[in-house]
């Protein structure tokens, strides 16, 4: 008698798939992305097609996530070095024949048009992580003045656009790699207490700074006068202080509870400037108040501490060190978000994860939630 074959069912096909999705990251992801939707349906109403183009994203995110979650951490580190190399590549051309957009080179056209910067904010942590994954077994204080050097590049280039903002969050990603691969304290101490220094002395001779019109090294004369600002924002409440007060304003006309889904005045009568993409904090805490901020906070707080556990679960130096480094980017892009928008800090376009508007990022927070799942289904498949 002939053997009969029948076809697995598709629950059966898809159940291996499905084992990439870490549970715990996927809740905290899914309420997130609500809370971005319900947002963006309110303050880009009146935005054109905004809504429809940020649920698309968030679909295209999510369809990137599901593919990356299937490529063992194996594989990725293959893809450390060429996709590493080709953003490089690609800031240097960008440096070249970039497209220029508010006084900014940091978009390039390449049929569709594309910020090359932010492939770094994956691709930096990646080489990195590869980097102390070759070098595990010999490590040597040579390696990390290496990998210092294969982070500056493209921060550098980064900031040469300028792009402070997605400077510092790769800045913070390879820093990251760099401190969990085991430096020194002895090491990072000393910057560290000189930038507390430095930050102490900015603000208590902050109004001498500005008056005298001391031009500091390294920041353009927009990123200085926002630092100026920072601190007593009604010294220019209609220039460069006009975000900041408006941003304090909508988070505190929210109250404790909010003033409800939709009625927002701040956003609908378009005194939060950037509205849907940086400052999106402000309208959300419009009409969702304090309550609804803690909420949030706690929603990040938890993915936070659950890309750590997948970290110091990983089985391998390279997946714990890429772990952390993409934990600590959703870290400091809600950290350096919420804080620029209640005024703790300068103003950088600095997106909050999964709620302000952007293709780009969005496509770029797909990816890095898809290596977390993939580095939790790793472990699993080990344990088991």
């Amino acid at each position: 008698m002939a053997a009969v074959f029948e076809k697995p069912p598709i629950t059966h096909r898809l159940a291996p798939m499905l084992q990439g999705f870490d549970g715990p990251l996927a809740f905290a992801v899914f309420l997130l992305a609500c809370a971005g939707l319900l947002t963006m349906y309110s303050s880009g109403f009146d935005h054109g097609t905004r809504f429809a183009d940020h649920s698309r994203n968030m679909v295209l995110a999510g369809v990137i996530m599901f593919v990356v979650a299937q490529v063992p951490p194996q594989r990725l580190m293959s893809f450390a070095v060429p996709l590493y190399t080709v953003g490089v590549a690609l800031l240097i051309a960008v440096a070249i024949f970039g497209l220029t957009k508010k006084g900014a080179r940091r978009w390039l056209n390449v049929g569709i048009v594309i910020q090359p910067s932010e492939i770094l904010k994956i691709a930096t942590p990646l080489m990195l992580a590869w980097w102390f994954q070759k070098r595990e077994s010999q490590m040597r204080p040579l390696d990390f003045l290496v990998a210092g050097i294969l982070l500056a590049i493209p921060v550098g280039l980064i900031v040469k656009q300028p792009d402070l903002g997605t400077a510092i969050l790769v800045m913070v990603a390879g820093l990251s790699v760099i401190f969990f691969a085991g430096l020194s304290w002895k090491l990072i101490v000393p910057p560290v207490v000189l930038g507390i220094v430095a930050a102490v002395l900015l603000i208590v001779f902050e109004d001498q700074l500005c008056a005298a019109g001391v031009r500091w090294p390294i920041l353009h004369d927009y990123q200085q006068q926002r630092i100026c600002t920072l601190l007593d924002p009604g010294k220019d409440p209609l220039g460069k202080g006009f975000h900041i007060i408006q941003g304090m304003i909508a988070i505190g006309s929210g109250g404790f509870l909010g003033k409800g889904f939709m009625p927002g005045t701040q956003t609908h009568l378009e005194f939060i400037p950037e509205r849907t993409t940086d400052f999106i904090f402000a309208a959300f805490s419009e009409e969702f108040g304090l309550v609804g901020n803690l909420c949030l906070i706690a929603g990040f707080l938890f993915l936070v501490l659950r890309g750590l556990a997948i970290a110091l679960e990983a089985s391998t130096v390279f997946s714990r060190l890429l772990a952390g480094a993409i934990t600590m980017i959703f870290f400091t892009n809600a950290f350096v978000n919420m804080g620029m928008v209640s005024g703790i800090h300068p103003v950088v376009g600095v997106p909050l994860p999964f709620i302000s508007y952007g293709g780009t990022a969005m496509v770029t927070l797909g990816m890095g939630l898809g290596i977390l799942m993939s580095i939790s289904k790793a472990k699993r498949l080990v344990q088991s």
